[in-house]
């Protein structure tokens, strides 16, 4: 379940999505928008017993991968072992600090730096021409790269990227642990990101495979709908982050993602009610997130975890004004009825 990095009510919450039956929860990183996510996460691990604890998702502007990897390397450790680290290119992060995503070409060394410092293994010093080489203070010792060293020796937190566009899968396949598409619940899309990652890998059987995906459970359609309306409208702005749509689309779909690309309102990210959540068609939602009664639902997810996704990443029923007791009973029937189906 994806949650917000709420300070003073992320132990309650990381409570009941463990008692509710969930294996995981990934809090989001938008520095702007919500508490530290590391924070989060520690006290996540000191309420909980089993739950996965991951970043949903940081990025490689807001730290350098030395401290990314000291942060979430001090929640494995809190946690005994269950910290994974989610990371993409960056969205709402950077947008309100005045940037756009990151290059995939930085994106990657940033990844390899990660990866380097979260085993524990020396980094070359990255010379940004920012600040004066270490050098320039004429010291007697000094060290002569860049390494974590009390992150060696205990197991390794994995890193799972984020991945929309064909680049970045390509990427994630090479580099990191895990991929989870963002690519929206269309079982087509998943396929094609799916093949894309498995070429990717080549001979690679460890990577692991996962998807973000908006669910609202509920007998009326129209409601779950409206409930998913926000969070279905950030999740689908990645596949026309640049102007055009990434990856198979029909020529109606889009259309529509490139409506809602130049109706994207950042201020109002992930609200219903917003310019983009307006900009979805029904026909839409219903193809690219998965919305309506339990039995709908289950089966659903059941056709798209066949095509090989392991974990699915659920961005649930929002706060949607005057439909507050309908999400309560969206959240009540995806515990009560969906949750048991798919982990069993």
């Amino acid at each position: 379940m994806l949650g917000v990095a709420t300070p003073t009510s992320i132990a309650r919450y990381a409570e009941r999505v463990e008692v509710d039956g969930f294996t995981g929860l990934a809090v989001v990183d938008s520095q702007n928008l919500s508490g530290d996510p590391y924070v989060a996460l520690a006290l996540a691990a000191r309420a909980t017993s089993r739950l996965q604890l991951a970043t949903g998702v940081t990025n490689p502007y807001t730290r350098h991968p030395a401290v990314t990897a000291a942060a979430i390397a001090s929640v494995q450790a809190v946690s005994d072992g269950r910290a994974v680290l989610g990371i993409g290119r960056g969205d709402s992060a950077l947008a309100h600090l005045g940037l756009a995503p990151a290059p995939v070409a930085v994106f990657e060394t940033y990844l390899r730096r990660l990866q380097a410092y979260l085993r524990g293994d020396e980094v070359a010093f990255d010379d940004t021409g920012e600040v004066a080489s270490v050098d320039a203070l004429g010291l007697g010792e000094q060290p002569a790269a860049s390494r974590v060293a009390w992150i060696a020796g205990g197991p390794k937190v994995p890193v799972d990227v984020a991945a929309t566009g064909p680049r970045v899968i390509q990427l994630a396949a090479a580099v990191a642990d895990r991929v989870t598409f963002a690519v929206g619940a269309d079982a087509e899309r998943l396929e094609w990101a799916i093949a894309t990652a498995r070429t990717a890998a080549g001979a690679r059987p460890d990577l692991r495979l996962g998807a973000y995906v908006n669910v609202a459970v509920h007998p009326d359609v129209a409601i779950a709908r409206r409930l998913v309306a926000g969070s279905t409208s950030t999740l689908a702005r990645f596949n026309v982050m640049h102007g055009h749509a990434v990856g198979p689309f029909d020529t109606e779909s889009a259309a529509r993602l490139g409506e809602l690309g130049r109706r994207y309102d950042m201020t109002r990210h992930t609200e219903p009610g917003s310019p983009q959540a307006d900009a979805l068609a029904p026909a839409f939602v219903d193809r690219y997130a998965v919305v309506g009664p339990p039995d709908a639902v289950t089966e659903r997810l059941q056709e798209l975890a066949a095509l090989g996704i392991e974990r699915f990443v659920l961005m649930g029923a929002a706060r949607a004004p005057g439909l507050e007791a309908e999400g309560r009973v969206a959240r009540q029937l995806l515990v009560d009825e969906v949750l048991p189906v798919l982990t069993a």
